[in-house]
């Protein structure tokens, strides 16, 4: 006998055990399959991560803009009045769950509306043109 983390295991395996342990080397063949090119299409769950706090983050942004600031945006009514909400909060945990309300928000913006909220947040750029000389 073999002692082995404190189990006794006999030296010879039978027949019937070593037929039994034959099929877990076999790979089933939907796993040795290739990927579909949807699944090479999409982004992988880390990206997918990457992508939503860094939206969350545009988000602290928009939070820390002034009302004034914050007026000026073309902002859609639902993550206009979560932004306003989450400026009034104090407390630690509610300002995070609404923080992390923004972000899905924020997920759910078309891509042109996005992009006017990061180049209106876009440090050095002015919120009002300025007349040209």
């Amino acid at each position: 006998m073999v002692r082995f983390k404190g189990a006794h295991l006999p030296q010879d395996i039978s027949l019937m055990s070593r037929e039994m342990l034959a099929h877990v080397h076999e790979i089933p063949e939907e796993w040795a399959a290739e990927p579909t090119a949807e699944a090479q299409a999409r982004p992988s769950k880390s990206q997918r991560k990457r992508d939503a706090q860094a939206l969350q983050a545009l988000g602290a942004q928009l939070v820390a803009l002034s009302p004034g600031h914050l007026a000026q945006l073309h902002l859609p009514d639902a993550l206009r009045e979560a932004v306003v909400a989450a400026q009034g909060m104090r407390s630690h945990g509610a300002r995070t769950r609404q923080m992390q309300y923004i972000g899905k928000l924020m997920r759910q913006l078309d891509p042109a509306s996005l992009r006017t909220v990061c180049e209106a947040l876009e440090p050095g750029r002015a919120s009002t043109p300025r007349p040209q000389p």
